[in-house]
């Protein structure tokens, strides 16, 4: 059995096209709402669904538990989708879910073993704060990638599964376009 970890800097420069519901010829004039305490209104507006691109490094160990061969370093770049959706789910706290897929050319080499991820993605929750232009947050999940294994001319492709984990911060550029900087760890 092959065990892959690999430790993402996903979204490096990803840039999040963020998207609500809104209508152009609608105008309302309403007092925001108080929520006691001092406090008016929710500070950012990070709810609604999203959509970007990221380009990111990975790096880790892929290990082959069968043929005792050392653990093989592994490195390279991703880039990829996303495609999620934030809710506020109290003033200042935001959850939200998220997917990614990613075309890898993160790989490794030792004789006579190459491990090569071809593609990565995840499936995961995010709990984050909401600061104004700002939302640090943590993000937990499943993940899944295809991976070759060659050795003295056989090759063995496989899906494998895993969890992921991490944080990152997400900081508003102009309205519906946001930057966000994260590292997840993933083991396979």
């Amino acid at each position: 059995m092959n065990r892959i970890s690999l430790a993402l800097l996903a979204g490096v420069a990803a840039i999040t096209f963020v998207s609500g519901a809104q209508a152009a010829d609608l105008l309302v004039n309403s007092p925001a709402p108080s929520y006691g305490g001092g406090y008016s209104s929710p500070a950012g507006g990070w709810d609604g669904a999203y959509i970007g691109g990221f380009v990111g490094y990975g790096w880790g160990t892929a290990i082959d538990d069968l043929n005792n061969y050392s653990d093989i370093g592994l490195s390279g770049w991703l880039v990829g989708a996303t495609l999620g959706a934030n809710f506020t789910v109290t003033p200042g706290f935001v959850l939200g879910a998220a997917g990614d897929i990613a075309w890898s050319g993160v790989s490794g080499f030792e004789t006579p073993a190459d491990f090569d991820i071809n593609w990565a993605g995840s499936l995961r929750g995010r709990a984050g704060f909401d600061g104004g232009a700002f939302m640090p947050y943590l993000t937990a999940g499943l993940a899944f990638a295809g991976a070759t294994a060659s050795e003295t001319g056989t090759d063995s492709t496989q899906m494998h599964f895993g969890w992921t984990a991490g944080a990152g911060v997400e900081v508003a550029v102009v309205d519906n376009v946001s930057l966000d900087l994260q590292y997840r760890y993933t083991d396979y």
